[in-house]
Protein backbone atom coordinates (compact mmCIF):
# COMPACT_ATOMS: atom_id res chain seq x y z
CA UNK A 1 0.00 0.00 0.00
CA UNK A 2 2.78 2.04 1.02
CA UNK A 3 4.31 2.16 -2.96
CA UNK A 4 0.80 2.85 -4.36
CA UNK A 5 0.52 6.22 -2.32
CA UNK A 6 4.72 6.60 -3.19
CA UNK A 7 2.91 7.07 -6.73
CA UNK A 8 -0.14 7.90 -6.31
CA UNK A 9 -0.10 10.88 -8.67
CA UNK A 10 1.83 8.93 -11.44
CA UNK A 11 -1.47 6.23 -11.07
CA UNK A 12 -4.11 9.27 -11.16
CA UNK A 13 -3.12 10.43 -14.00
CA UNK A 14 -2.46 7.56 -15.71
CA UNK A 15 -6.02 6.35 -14.46
CA UNK A 16 -7.10 9.50 -16.03
CA UNK A 17 -5.61 9.91 -19.37
CA UNK A 18 -6.34 6.41 -19.99
CA UNK A 19 -9.98 7.08 -19.50
CA UNK A 20 -10.04 10.40 -21.05
CA UNK A 21 -8.71 8.40 -24.32
CA UNK A 22 -11.26 5.51 -23.62
CA UNK A 23 -14.04 7.83 -23.68
CA UNK A 24 -12.71 9.45 -26.32
CA UNK A 25 -12.57 7.07 -28.68
CA UNK A 26 -16.27 5.61 -27.69
CA UNK A 27 -18.08 8.56 -28.15
CA UNK A 28 -16.29 8.83 -31.73
CA UNK A 29 -17.81 5.03 -32.67
CA UNK A 30 -20.64 5.62 -30.63
CA UNK A 31 -22.25 9.19 -30.11
CA UNK A 32 -25.54 9.77 -29.13
CA UNK A 33 -26.18 13.73 -30.00
CA UNK A 34 -25.25 15.66 -33.32
CA UNK A 35 -22.51 18.29 -31.92
CA UNK A 36 -23.59 21.90 -32.09
CA UNK A 37 -19.82 23.48 -32.47
CA UNK A 38 -16.82 21.49 -34.08
CA UNK A 39 -14.41 19.76 -31.60
CA UNK A 40 -11.13 21.91 -32.70
CA UNK A 41 -11.92 25.17 -30.26
CA UNK A 42 -13.95 23.72 -27.99
CA UNK A 43 -11.11 20.62 -27.04
CA UNK A 44 -8.63 23.05 -27.39
CA UNK A 45 -10.21 25.37 -24.50
CA UNK A 46 -11.39 22.47 -22.23
CA UNK A 47 -8.43 20.39 -22.82
CA UNK A 48 -6.15 23.88 -21.76
CA UNK A 49 -8.23 24.03 -19.01
CA UNK A 50 -6.29 20.85 -17.34
CA UNK A 51 -3.04 22.68 -17.54
CA UNK A 52 -4.19 25.63 -16.33
CA UNK A 53 -6.00 24.64 -13.05
CA UNK A 54 -3.13 22.43 -12.63
CA UNK A 55 -0.83 25.16 -12.48
CA UNK A 56 -3.31 27.01 -10.21
CA UNK A 57 -3.66 24.41 -7.61
CA UNK A 58 0.25 23.83 -7.67
CA UNK A 59 0.56 28.31 -6.96
CA UNK A 60 -2.48 28.29 -4.82
CA UNK A 61 -1.81 25.68 -2.47
CA UNK A 62 1.13 23.65 -0.58
CA UNK A 63 -0.90 20.16 -0.37
CA UNK A 64 -3.98 18.62 -1.88
CA UNK A 65 -6.69 15.76 -0.73
CA UNK A 66 -4.00 13.31 -0.20
CA UNK A 67 -1.84 15.13 1.80
CA UNK A 68 -4.00 16.00 4.21
CA UNK A 69 -5.97 12.43 4.71
CA UNK A 70 -2.10 11.66 5.54
CA UNK A 71 -2.02 14.75 7.99
CA UNK A 72 -4.97 13.85 9.77
CA UNK A 73 -4.20 9.89 9.83
CA UNK A 74 -0.84 11.42 11.83
CA UNK A 75 -2.57 13.31 13.88
CA UNK A 76 -5.93 11.71 14.48
CA UNK A 77 -8.39 13.96 13.69
CA UNK A 78 -12.01 13.01 11.91
CA UNK A 79 -14.80 11.12 12.91
CA UNK A 80 -13.51 7.56 11.36
CA UNK A 81 -10.24 7.55 13.20
CA UNK A 82 -12.34 7.97 16.32
CA UNK A 83 -13.53 4.33 14.97
CA UNK A 84 -12.09 1.08 15.36
CA UNK A 85 -13.74 -0.65 12.63
CA UNK A 86 -12.24 -2.88 10.35
CA UNK A 87 -10.18 -0.96 6.89
CA UNK A 88 -12.33 -2.36 4.43
CA UNK A 89 -15.89 -0.82 6.30
CA UNK A 90 -14.09 2.20 6.98
CA UNK A 91 -12.73 2.43 3.12
CA UNK A 92 -16.35 2.23 1.91
CA UNK A 93 -18.01 4.34 4.50
CA UNK A 94 -15.31 6.77 3.30
CA UNK A 95 -15.97 6.63 -0.11
CA UNK A 96 -19.44 6.95 0.34
CA UNK A 97 -19.52 9.82 2.53
CA UNK A 98 -17.27 12.09 0.65
CA UNK A 99 -19.82 11.13 -2.51
CA UNK A 100 -22.65 12.21 -0.56
CA UNK A 101 -20.48 15.87 0.60
CA UNK A 102 -19.29 15.93 -3.42
CA UNK A 103 -23.16 15.93 -4.52
CA UNK A 104 -23.95 18.91 -1.63
CA UNK A 105 -21.27 21.09 -3.04
CA UNK A 106 -22.40 20.58 -6.50
CA UNK A 107 -25.58 21.83 -5.54
CA UNK A 108 -24.57 24.65 -3.57
CA UNK A 109 -22.75 25.88 -6.77
CA UNK A 110 -25.84 26.10 -8.46
CA UNK A 111 -27.75 27.62 -5.37
CA UNK A 112 -24.89 30.49 -4.10
CA UNK A 113 -25.17 33.31 -6.64
CA UNK A 114 -20.79 33.33 -6.08
CA UNK A 115 -20.30 30.58 -6.66
CA UNK A 116 -22.82 29.86 -9.72
CA UNK A 117 -20.29 32.57 -11.32
CA UNK A 118 -17.54 30.47 -11.31
CA UNK A 119 -19.81 26.65 -12.16
CA UNK A 120 -21.67 28.52 -15.37
CA UNK A 121 -18.13 28.40 -17.28
CA UNK A 122 -18.53 24.47 -17.12
CA UNK A 123 -22.43 24.54 -18.04
CA UNK A 124 -21.74 27.32 -20.93
CA UNK A 125 -20.28 24.13 -22.84
CA UNK A 126 -22.82 23.90 -25.98
CA UNK A 127 -21.30 20.74 -26.57
CA UNK A 128 -21.41 17.67 -23.38
CA UNK A 129 -18.92 15.16 -24.41
CA UNK A 130 -15.78 13.87 -22.17
CA UNK A 131 -14.00 16.86 -22.09
CA UNK A 132 -17.08 19.02 -20.77
CA UNK A 133 -15.48 17.09 -17.30
CA UNK A 134 -12.62 18.48 -16.93
CA UNK A 135 -14.04 22.17 -18.14
CA UNK A 136 -13.84 23.94 -15.04
CA UNK A 137 -12.68 27.46 -13.89
CA UNK A 138 -8.89 27.59 -12.52
CA UNK A 139 -11.11 29.33 -8.94
CA UNK A 140 -13.69 26.61 -8.93
CA UNK A 141 -10.79 23.98 -8.95
CA UNK A 142 -8.98 25.86 -6.03
CA UNK A 143 -12.69 26.06 -4.01
CA UNK A 144 -13.75 22.51 -4.64
CA UNK A 145 -9.67 21.04 -3.41
CA UNK A 146 -10.22 22.96 -0.38
CA UNK A 147 -13.59 21.96 0.21
CA UNK A 148 -12.51 18.40 0.29
CA UNK A 149 -9.69 19.53 2.49
CA UNK A 150 -11.72 20.39 5.20
CA UNK A 151 -13.88 17.35 4.66
CA UNK A 152 -11.41 14.91 4.93
CA UNK A 153 -10.02 16.78 8.24
CA UNK A 154 -13.78 16.51 9.35
CA UNK A 155 -14.46 13.08 8.47
CA UNK A 156 -11.37 11.43 8.90
CA UNK A 157 -10.95 8.81 5.70
CA UNK A 158 -7.95 6.73 5.73
CA UNK A 159 -5.37 7.64 2.85
CA UNK A 160 -6.30 4.83 0.46
CA UNK A 161 -9.70 5.55 0.70
CA UNK A 162 -9.00 9.50 -0.40
CA UNK A 163 -6.90 8.10 -2.96
CA UNK A 164 -9.71 5.42 -4.32
CA UNK A 165 -12.12 8.54 -4.11
CA UNK A 166 -10.20 10.73 -6.15
CA UNK A 167 -10.08 7.90 -8.88
CA UNK A 168 -13.37 7.14 -8.97
CA UNK A 169 -14.78 11.15 -8.77
CA UNK A 170 -12.23 11.90 -12.03
CA UNK A 171 -13.19 8.40 -14.03
CA UNK A 172 -17.19 8.89 -13.48
CA UNK A 173 -17.01 12.41 -14.58
CA UNK A 174 -15.63 11.58 -17.62
CA UNK A 175 -17.81 8.77 -18.05
CA UNK A 176 -20.96 10.21 -17.51
CA UNK A 177 -19.71 13.62 -19.56
CA UNK A 178 -18.89 11.79 -22.16
CA UNK A 179 -21.53 11.88 -26.07
CA UNK A 180 -21.83 8.22 -25.52
CA UNK A 181 -25.05 6.27 -26.60
CA UNK A 182 -25.50 2.97 -24.20
CA UNK A 183 -27.84 0.68 -24.86
CA UNK A 184 -31.04 1.12 -23.11
CA UNK A 185 -31.00 -1.64 -21.31
CA UNK A 186 -27.41 -0.78 -20.13
CA UNK A 187 -28.27 2.80 -19.13
CA UNK A 188 -31.34 1.51 -16.96
CA UNK A 189 -29.23 -1.17 -14.42
CA UNK A 190 -25.92 1.07 -14.93
CA UNK A 191 -27.83 4.58 -13.11
CA UNK A 192 -29.24 1.95 -10.38
CA UNK A 193 -25.70 2.31 -9.04
CA UNK A 194 -24.08 5.32 -10.80
CA UNK A 195 -24.95 8.37 -13.20
CA UNK A 196 -24.79 7.12 -16.25
CA UNK A 197 -24.03 10.13 -19.78
CA UNK A 198 -27.93 9.67 -20.17
CA UNK A 199 -28.80 10.81 -17.00
CA UNK A 200 -25.98 13.42 -16.63
CA UNK A 201 -26.80 14.84 -20.00
CA UNK A 202 -30.50 16.20 -18.16
CA UNK A 203 -28.31 18.36 -16.10
CA UNK A 204 -26.80 20.27 -18.98
CA UNK A 205 -30.06 21.30 -20.54
CA UNK A 206 -30.94 24.61 -21.35
CA UNK A 207 -34.02 24.32 -18.84
CA UNK A 208 -33.74 25.87 -15.83
CA UNK A 209 -35.54 22.91 -13.85
CA UNK A 210 -33.22 19.88 -15.98
CA UNK A 211 -30.44 22.48 -14.94
CA UNK A 212 -31.39 22.20 -11.36
CA UNK A 213 -31.30 17.92 -11.32
CA UNK A 214 -29.00 15.47 -11.01
CA UNK A 215 -25.91 16.31 -9.10
CA UNK A 216 -24.55 13.34 -8.53
CA UNK A 217 -20.89 12.68 -9.77
CA UNK A 218 -20.21 8.95 -8.80
CA UNK A 219 -23.29 7.39 -7.17
CA UNK A 220 -26.66 7.86 -8.72
CA UNK A 221 -28.73 7.30 -5.46
CA UNK A 222 -28.25 11.25 -3.61
CA UNK A 223 -30.45 12.81 -6.19
CA UNK A 224 -33.10 10.18 -5.73
CA UNK A 225 -32.68 10.58 -2.04
CA UNK A 226 -32.73 14.46 -1.96
CA UNK A 227 -35.57 14.66 -4.62
CA UNK A 228 -33.20 16.43 -7.27
CA UNK A 229 -33.27 13.54 -9.79
CA UNK A 230 -35.01 13.65 -13.40
CA UNK A 231 -35.02 10.83 -15.36
CA UNK A 232 -35.32 12.30 -18.82
CA UNK A 233 -34.52 15.40 -20.78
CA UNK A 234 -38.19 16.55 -21.53
CA UNK A 235 -37.59 17.15 -25.30
CA UNK A 236 -35.53 13.96 -25.38
CA UNK A 237 -32.10 13.39 -25.83
CA UNK A 238 -31.49 13.73 -29.56
CA UNK A 239 -33.49 17.46 -29.54
CA UNK A 240 -32.54 19.21 -26.46
CA UNK A 241 -30.39 21.87 -26.21
CA UNK A 242 -27.03 21.95 -24.29
CA UNK A 243 -25.46 24.52 -22.48
CA UNK A 244 -26.61 28.00 -20.95
CA UNK A 245 -30.00 29.87 -23.38
CA UNK A 246 -27.58 33.09 -22.88
CA UNK A 247 -24.86 31.97 -24.22
CA UNK A 248 -25.83 30.32 -27.88
CA UNK A 249 -23.43 31.27 -29.48
CA UNK A 250 -19.39 30.18 -30.59
CA UNK A 251 -18.24 32.53 -27.81
CA UNK A 252 -18.01 29.21 -24.98
CA UNK A 253 -15.41 28.08 -27.16
CA UNK A 254 -13.04 30.72 -26.51
CA UNK A 255 -10.68 29.89 -23.77
CA UNK A 256 -10.44 33.73 -22.86
CA UNK A 257 -14.12 34.47 -23.11
CA UNK A 258 -14.36 31.36 -20.41
CA UNK A 259 -11.77 32.25 -18.08
CA UNK A 260 -13.38 35.61 -18.14
CA UNK A 261 -16.95 34.63 -17.70
CA UNK A 262 -17.25 35.00 -13.77
CA UNK A 263 -15.97 38.36 -14.00
CA UNK A 264 -18.46 39.58 -16.50
CA UNK A 265 -21.23 42.73 -15.31
CA UNK A 266 -24.22 40.80 -16.81
CA UNK A 267 -24.77 36.97 -15.40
Amino acid sequence: MNEILNHETGIRLGIFAGVLALMALLEAAFPKKQRAQGRGSRWTTNLSLIVIDSVALRLALPIFAIGVSVIAADKGWGLLNLLAWPAWIEIIIAIVLLDMLIYWQHVASHRLPLLWRLHKVHHADRDIDVTTGVRFHPIEIIFSMLYKMVCIVILGPAVVAVLLFEVLLNACALFNHANLRLPRWLDRTLRIFIVTPDMHRVHHSVIEKETNSNYGFSLSLWDRIFGSYIAQPKGGHDDMTIGLSEHQNERPASLLWVLALPFQKKQ
